[in-house]
């Protein structure tokens, strides 16, 4: 008789590796779509050298200081980020911005942690994973992924990782993921202060202690706003005031109703509406406060890197909401609320063909041109350590090894080199520019690549 040949045994993957499965698969993904960019020499802007500027004094125990900003600006006085030091170790050893691209990235994937395990908690292992998929490919991650670095991709884990244990009703948790948002960015107080919030009302009834406790992490919260805006930033900063004031208010709710009606509906469709129904929505609150108030109009839209820190919240506050909706008396909600994990997660499948990942199923996404080998070329002749005043294009690649500033703005440095991205012709003739901007200095062309432009001074 043949051999019996026993059946295949099929591997099973245990359900509490499925959040580090898909941290793992976004992380790769995240990384790869903003180290191409970089690769590709297609910077948004100047951001990423603000920073690496930053992270690289921290690196060297130095003060930090980012000339983009001004000649010898401190950046805590321009936005209360001390969390950022905590790259300085990863940067020392790669001394490159694709370090801080790299990190951001692994951060927002970290954030995937505790979104699908706390969905699994609630809803169960499919539901729970298709909330994990659907926050993981949501728009907001996915733009932030693609705008440089920002000091925000600290933020959205300790806030996934806050209100996932305000899900588990594991209290004092909560407040310590909160806490350190207050040193992530000036603003973020007001986000303590409402998971804080969150926090009290979940525990009010069976624990009134740890309620009180929570109402006064939610004060100490505004209190480290109000500190930080009226005398930590302006400490720093060498005009003794906090610079964004006139973004931050002036414009009223009504301003741009339609572009900022068209953002909310991106926040709020993809949960299928029932993220509101839930007490963590609560944790949204500040964030779209002062986006919607401000006058800058760059803070209205669904572009940049703005609403990442919103993410979390929607995603776990749909899973809270989902929960509730599924014991509902009523049967539409239940139905309706049972269905709404996977269709969230089609959501964000469907909608992800017009955002940033997509954009890995392209081959020219992962070639590098000529004219932009050319171009780096270029830019590297210019010497370690010198001084260089650049627009968007060549930042990145010199802010590692070079001291450089922003066009037009080096105040009474004049900089031994000038770099240029020229493509559009803004700049008009090079040279001419270079003497409109240093009266008295001679500059010639030492190089130039597709659009690019390198001017040094003359003795």
């Amino acid at each position: 008789m043949p051999e019996r040949i026993p059946p295949k045994r099929r591997v099973r993957v245990p359900a509490r590796l499925d959040p580090y499965l898909l941290a793992a698969a976004l992380f790769a993904a995240y990384a790869t779509v903003s180290v191409l960019r970089y690769r590709r020499m297609e910077t948004l802007s100047w951001d990423l050298g603000i920073f690496e500027q930053a992270v690289r004094a921290y690196a060297h125990l130095r003060t930090p200081v980012a000339d983009l900003k001004g000649p010898g600006t401190n950046i805590l006085g321009d936005h209360f980020s001390p969390v950022t030091a905590l790259l300085a170790p990863f940067y020392r050893l790669f001394p490159t911005p694709v370090t801080l691209l790299v990190a951001q990235a692994a951060l927002f994937a970290l954030s995937a942690v505790p979104v699908a395990r706390g969905a699994a908690r609630l809803l169960g292992r499919g539901p729970g994973l298709a909330v994990g998929v659907a926050y993981g490919l949501s728009w907001g991650l996915q733009r932030a992924a693609d705008f440089d670095f920002h000091e925000i991709c600290f933020a959205v884990p300790l806030i996934a990782f806050a209100l996932e244990a305000v899900l588990a009703r594991r209290w004092r948790a909560a407040l310590c993921w909160a806490l350190p948002l207050v040193v992530v960015k000036e603003d973020l107080g007001l986000t303590l202060a409402a998971i804080a919030v969150v926090v009290a009302l979940r525990a009010r009834r069976s624990s009134p202690r740890t309620a009180a406790y929570a109402l006064g992490v939610a004060a100490f919260g505004i209190a480290a706003v109000v500190v930080t805006l009226t005398a930590v930033i302006p400490a720093f900063n060498s005009t003794g005031s906090y610079d964004y004031w006139g973004k931050t208010t002036g414009a009223g709710p009504f301003t741009a109703s339609g572009t900022k009606l068209r953002t909310l509906l991106w926040l709020l469709l993809p949960t299928g509406l029932l993220a509101v129904r839930s007490p963590l929505f609560l944790a949204a609150v500040p964030t779209l406060g002062w986006r919607f108030l401000s006058s800058d109009d760059h803070y209205w839209s669904t572009d940049w890197h703005y609403s990442a820190v919103l993410m979390p919240v929607l995603a776990l506050a749909l899973a809270d909401a989902v929960d509730t909706g599924r014991r509902s008396p009523r049967p539409w909600l239940r139905s309706y609320a049972r269905q709404l994990p996977a269709a969230a997660a089609a959501a964000a499948l469907a909608l992800t063909t017009s955002l940033p990942l997509y954009s890995l199923t392209q081959s020219a996404t992962y070639r590098k041109s000529p004219e932009v080998a050319e171009r780096e070329r270029m830019l590297a002749t210019v010497p370690d350590g010198a001084t260089v005043e650049a627009d968007v294009g060549p930042i990145a690649r010199l802010t590692s090894r070079c001291r450089v500033f922003w066009v037009g703005d080096t105040r009474q440095v004049v900089p031994e080199y000038i770099a240029l991205d020229n493509v559009s012709g803004w700049a008009g003739n090079p040279l001419e520019y270079a003497r409109d901007l240093h009266p008295g200095s001679r500059y010639t062309v030492v190089g130039v690549a597709y659009g690019y432009v390198l001017l040094k001074r003359q003795a």
